[in-house]
């Protein structure tokens, strides 16, 4: 199952400042969590962050492939700026789906955040070593949850110069 959601248009003055290459344009982004409360709180932060995005949510690692590539149902899916990507899904894990976007040499660009509650140094260090931009435990306290995703948001599209 996949849910997508973008915020209502807000004025050109509330987008700034924002990265150069999505000045003005929607955010595509694509979170891969089977939580449904871990992606609901998700969603929500992005919905109050000041970049106009659009989410789409996939619940499994087969799927969140599928989806990358096109293939099924997914054949219009729109190629995301951002994956947001939980460790511990059905069907295929996190590292599997990483591994897969990394050795594909049209989604490798694509930056990749693992967003998960362990913080088992293994588990860190195996997804550096299949080439993650980002490793990030999911705090428990919810503000520092929502504070978490808005800081990944900002960082992402307000500071970082994105490939095209």
């Amino acid at each position: 199952m996949s849910v997508s959601w973008a915020p209502p248009m807000r004025p050109q003055e509330d987008m700034t400042p924002m990265g150069t290459l999505h000045q003005g344009t929607m955010i595509e982004i694509l979170l891969v969590e089977d939580n449904p409360d871990d992606a609901a709180l998700t969603m929500d932060a992005l919905q109050e962050g000041r970049v106009r995005n659009n989410v789409t949510v996939i619940e499994d690692g087969e799927s969140a492939v599928a989806f990358l590539r096109r293939e099924g149902p997914y054949a219009s899916a729109p190629r995301p700026d951002l994956i947001l990507l939980d460790l511990h899904l059905p069907r295929k894990s996190g590292l599997e789906v990483l591994t897969e976007i990394k050795q594909d040499p049209s989604l490798r660009r694509i930056p990749v955040v693992i967003m998960t509650g362990s913080d088992d140094e293994q588990d860190r260090l195996e997804a550096y070593n299949r080439y993650v931009n980002c490793y990030v435990t999911k705090p428990i306290d919810l503000d520092q949850f929502i504070r978490v995703v808005k800081s990944i948001e900002h960082f992402w599209f307000s500071i970082v110069k994105l490939a095209a």
